[in-house]
């Protein structure tokens, strides 16, 4: 619930030159104005799309759909119910779940259906993540990403659980997703971001260098 600052917004803006999306407590159009006019390209929202999904709509017809990437944190749910999409793995059955206050708290929502909703309200991108592989640098979550980007039309961002590039290469041979999300194999620099592209190249994953 605590709104994203104006001035870091600002201050990221003055020292890259590379786009940029900010979520965080993203609930209104005036969030995502003071957001956008502060320099960042887009503008992620999770639960306030949850809470009020006719905002994923409001924001696309006034900034244009290219701005709007909807956050999907999802876990699987082993509690098994009618009208949700079952999945087996492991001897298990279980349905994606999705998570609203940074995966703290269920919905009761299917991540399938949600992705579908929020591509047909006007969502530009979804950035994926899969709270099971999230942190474990595992590698991502093969089969949520690919359900999801198998469900949509518009760009899937994977997202949790990377720990080498070859799990960037994985995820992008196996799920077709659009984008890879990192982050400790960079923020430890365990790997550079173009010794990394370099790789991805190498495994003829297309890759801008």
């Amino acid at each position: 619930q605590r709104k994203t600052l104006k001035e870091l917004v600002r201050n990221v803006a003055s020292v890259i030159d590379i786009p940029f999306t900010v979520g965080g407590g993203v609930k209104s159009l005036d969030d995502a104005r003071n957001i956008l006019l502060n320099g960042a390209d887009k503008v992620g929202i999770n639960t306030g799309a949850i809470n009020n999904p006719a905002v994923i709509t409001e924001l696309m017809e006034l900034f244009g759909r290219q701005c709007v990437v909807v956050a999907i944190d999802a876990k699987r749910n082993f509690d098994i119910q009618n009208e949700k999409n079952i999945f087996s793995e492991n001897g298990k059955q279980f349905w994606f779940e999705v998570f609203i206050f940074g995966g703290k708290q269920g919905t009761g929502i299917d991540a399938i259906e949600w992705a579908k909703k929020a591509d047909d309200l006007g969502a530009g991108e979804i950035l994926l993540t899969s709270i099971d592989k999230d942190g474990t640098r595992d590698g991502y979550d093969i089969l949520l990403t690919r359900e999801i980007v198998n469900s949509v039309s518009i760009p899937v961002i994977a997202s949790g659980g990377c720990g080498t590039p070859d799990d960037m290469v994985n995820v992008f041979k196996e799920s077709n997703a659009d984008a890879a999300l990192a982050a400790s194999i960079f923020h430890y620099q365990t790997h550079g971001v173009n010794g990394v592209k370099m790789h991805l190249k190498e495994k003829k994953i297309p890759v801008r260098l």
